[in-house]
């Protein structure tokens, strides 16, 4: 047993390598260790685990230690990949949005040529007979046809539901509608309708000019001057004062009438005017007295009885005691005192509600 550990120091003897191999060994191993690191570390990795990154391994065992360092190169190397990537993703993006930007370009520039130049596009003979049938239906109610291009009809159209336009409609020929219902505003040049039915207010900035007479079934206010050739009004109510320019001509039905027994025998008697007024023309027959000489009747009854003034016409009717009888309906020219036979004489007549 000593002499084994004898020739161990020796170097003689033993079954491990001299000692002056072993240091030759630890530098070949020194400066191998790279190698033999990575070599090492991928073989215990196994097969299928991924190399290592830019931070490889360097095992140094001069010592009995491991000491974990970065390769430089190999991190530079990973940078440099890194950046490229990116450049080129860059670059990339780039000419895609080119591409784009053209192709939109391109498509915008045709579609407007399309919109500038009408064109003409036969149809073929099969759309042709289809078009031939009394009734052609193309889609569903849920279903739009939108028409890019102009459209001529040279026929009819008929629609059957509401009619929405967007934009301007113009109208070269006539138009005739059942009803319209205008919400804005709407300005006309010229505008010929039959039958006008307003039911709310109405301004006129201009002449109103009525062919035919004009029913006005509510209040009628004029602000300034209203001028007729002819006025004819069922009742006439003024706030203010009446100024007339002209003559008062007095309308209207000639009251009915019947002698009184002032009259005489074979008297004769006659009415011109109206209800306002007029004249009654007497002439007195045999025996003619005191009394009334004629009943006049109007043609319109009053509310209540009238303002009724005569004037006797004539120094014959003026020696006359002449006075009146008036009711709602009537009134009568008497005397009290008798004109004697065949005096022919006159009575004006004005009846004031």
């Amino acid at each position: 047993m000593e002499e084994q550990t004898q020739q161990n120091k020796d170097g003689n003897y033993g079954d491990g390598p001299p000692e002056e191999e072993l240091k030759e060994n630890d530098s070949s191993v020194d400066s191998d260790s790279l190698e033999s690191s990575s070599t090492t570390d991928e073989t215990a990795a196994g097969p299928g685990t991924p190399p290592p990154s830019d931070e490889s391994i360097i095992t140094d065992t001069t010592h009995g230690a491991d000491i974990k360092k970065k390769n430089p190169v190999l991190r530079g190397v990973s940078k440099i990949t890194r950046v490229n990537i990116y450049l080129l993703l860059f670059f990339l993006l780039l000419l895609l949005a080119g591409i784009v930007t053209y192709v939109s370009f391109q498509r915008n520039k045709a579609e407007e040529e399309k919109k500038e130049a009408l064109l003409t596009e036969p149809l073929s003979q099969e759309t042709l007979d289809q078009l031939k049938q009394s009734d052609v239906r193309i889609g569903d109610p849920k279903q739009i046809l939108s028409i890019e291009s102009n459209a001529i009809f040279s026929g009819k159209v008929l629609i059957r539901d509401s009619l929405e336009v967007a934009g301007q409609l113009k109208i070269g020929g006539p138009l005739n509608l059942p009803g319209i219902t205008v919400s804005g505003a709407s300005a006309f040049d010229q505008v010929t309708i039959k039958n006008l039915d307003i039911s709310g207010n109405t301004n006129i900035q201009g002449q109103l000019s009525v062919q035919q007479g004009v029913t006005v079934g509510g209040n009628l206010s004029v602000a300034g001057n209203l001028s007729a050739s002819q006025l004819t009004l069922e009742g006439l109510q003024l706030s203010g004062d009446l100024q007339l320019n002209r003559h008062i001509d007095a309308g209207g039905g000639t009251p009915g009438k019947s002698n009184g027994s002032a009259l005489g025998s074979g008297g004769t008697t006659s009415v011109s005017g109206t209800d306002t007024a007029g004249t009654v023309n007497i002439r007195t027959g045999g025996g003619s007295g005191s009394g009334c000489y004629v009943t006049l009747r109007f043609a319109h009854k009053f509310n209540a009885a009238p303002h009724v003034v005569i004037t006797p016409v004539g120094s014959a009717a003026g020696a006359l005691n002449y006075y009146i009888n008036r009711s709602a309906s009537e009134f009568s020219i008497c005397t009290t005192n008798g004109a004697g036979g065949g005096k022919s004489f006159a009575f004006d007549y004005i009846v004031i509600d």
